[in-house]
């Protein structure tokens, strides 16, 4: 079974457009983020972001050299694709420590079916759950990737309205392009509310590798 909640009908406790506690606190930590040095303030950023709740990380796999997977790839076949590097796995286990040394535990890990970011996950948080629409776009038809964008979105809306504990993706550059419509280097991980532009997430912070 799927981590990634999206109910029939989804109510938020507070209204995406009304400043509520959590809405109040990206505020003034973007407020913050303004007036200080990006690569100083983000890690403080992310932590009261998600100590606050309601939030989802959404994470580029880590280090993986190279572009697409071999021409033939397939899936629950690691030797078939682009896997991460020694660097990579160094750089998913920094992951881990960052968020051990906060003491912030997700509530959910879900990733990609893709082996770089399984691993990636396995490799930070030692525990993760396949999210088939978290796998790469490419290749797939533009409605079954439009499908799993929906998805996406409401399961931001989704885990916003629960408001306790948050919530780690793992997925691909393409991906957080599309949901966002930001670039995202390996290992780096966006903290995503509802309320962006034309029904995107918006990312509020981001965790650098």
């Amino acid at each position: 079974m799927s981590s990634i909640h999206v109910p029939n009908s989804f109510q938020p406790a507070v209204p995406i457009n009304t400043p509520g506690r959590r809405q109040l606190l990206a505020l003034g930590v973007l407020a913050a983020l303004s007036s200080a040095p990006r690569a100083r303030a983000q890690p403080d950023a992310v932590t009261a972001l998600l100590r606050a709740g309601g939030a989802v990380i959404a994470f580029r796999h880590a280090l993986a050299p190279g572009t697409f997977d071999p021409p033939q790839f397939r899936l629950g076949d690691c030797s078939t694709q682009r896997n991460l590097s020694d660097e990579g796995r160094a750089q998913a286990r920094r992951i881990g420590r960052w968020f051990d040394e906060r003491g912030l535990v997700p509530r959910s890990v879900s990733s990609s079916p893709w082996c770089r970011c399984v691993d990636t996950a396995q490799l930070a948080f030692g525990r993760s759950q396949v999210e088939p629409a978290l796998g790469s776009p490419r290749g797939a038809t533009p409605e079954a990737n439009a499908r799993a964008l929906a998805q996406l979105r409401q399961a931001v809306q989704a885990a916003a309205a629960r408001r306790e504990g948050f919530d780690v993706w793992v997925t691909h550059m393409f991906v957080l392009a599309d949901l966002t419509g930001e670039g995202t280097s390996s290992g780096e991980g966006l903290v995503l509310a509802p309320g962006g532009p034309q029904g995107r997430p918006q990312v509020l912070a981001r965790l650098l590798p």
